[in-house]
């Protein structure tokens, strides 16, 4: 028989969630609840769910509250809301995943095991819309993030709590704050790059044309790579769009 401390301690593990997932949002409410319901199934293994909203304008407070464990408020800037998020997150480990992408059947196992010997790592991304040309899109980003070993936010980013730590978390910049924290974190080990794939919307893709989107992507990461700062870049991103 256990003795009396010994099962204190046994009470507070089985409540420690295994996984924090982090989401940041901004006014998704019409997809909000669609999503979140995806993920009440892991909340009941054990997973923690936590929303960060940004100051949105329509009901994704509302929608968000009894679909996760907490629903947290920030200022707008997802760098800033994932940064409270894992602050907030009880877990050992970690997985940021945006507002409109779907995790695969066995994520958690997935990610756990991959978390055994590597600090962090991304899901291989799968892009769903109207376009056709999404599945090359798709293709290449898995690609250069294999080759590059840089990882984007769409990809579901995991990684132990303690290297996002280390590492000081999200730098709190406007763009391009996923391919600096890899960075930081590939100086640590590479990353786990599993083929399995998380589908994110492609509506970016839709709405503004998938080539002129490539286009666009790849010159703020070419200029993000000669060292203009992420704040002209973001104004140079919602100009072009």
């Amino acid at each position: 028989m256990p003795t009396q401390r010994e099962g204190r301690l046994l009470r507070s593990a089985e409540k420690t969630p295994r996984i924090s997932i982090v989401i940041p949002v901004l006014n998704e409410a019409p997809t909000l609840a669609h999503h979140l319901l995806q993920l009440q199934p892991l909340r009941a293994q054990g997973v923690e769910v936590i929303v960060v909203d940004g100051e949105s304008c329509d009901d994704s407070v509302r929608v968000a509250k009894p679909l996760a464990d907490r629903v947290l408020s920030s200022p707008a800037g997802r760098a800033l809301q994932m940064n409270l998020g894992a602050q907030q997150a009880c877990a050992p480990m970690l997985l940021f995943l945006h507002a409109d992408t779907r995790l695969p059947t066995g994520a958690v196992k997935e990610i756990t095991q991959a978390l055994n010997s590597y600090a962090w790592g991304r899901f291989d991304i799968k892009l769903s819309g109207r376009s056709g040309w999404l599945p090359v899109v798709s293709w290449m980003m898995n690609q250069r993030s294999r080759l590059t070993h840089i990882a984007t936010g769409d990809q579901g980013m995991f990684m132990r709590a303690s290297a996002f730590k280390e590492v000081g978390g999200f730098p709190e910049q406007p763009l391009m704050e996923d391919i600096e924290l890899s960075k930081r974190l590939k100086k640590r080990s590479p990353p786990a790059c599993l083929r399995t794939q998380v589908i994110s919307s492609g509506r970016r893709w839709d709405e503004f044309g998938a080539w002129k989107t490539i286009r666009l992507m790849w010159r703020l990461r070419y200029r993000y790579w000669r060292g203009v700062s992420a704040t002209q870049l973001v104004k140079e991103y919602h100009d072009a769009r």
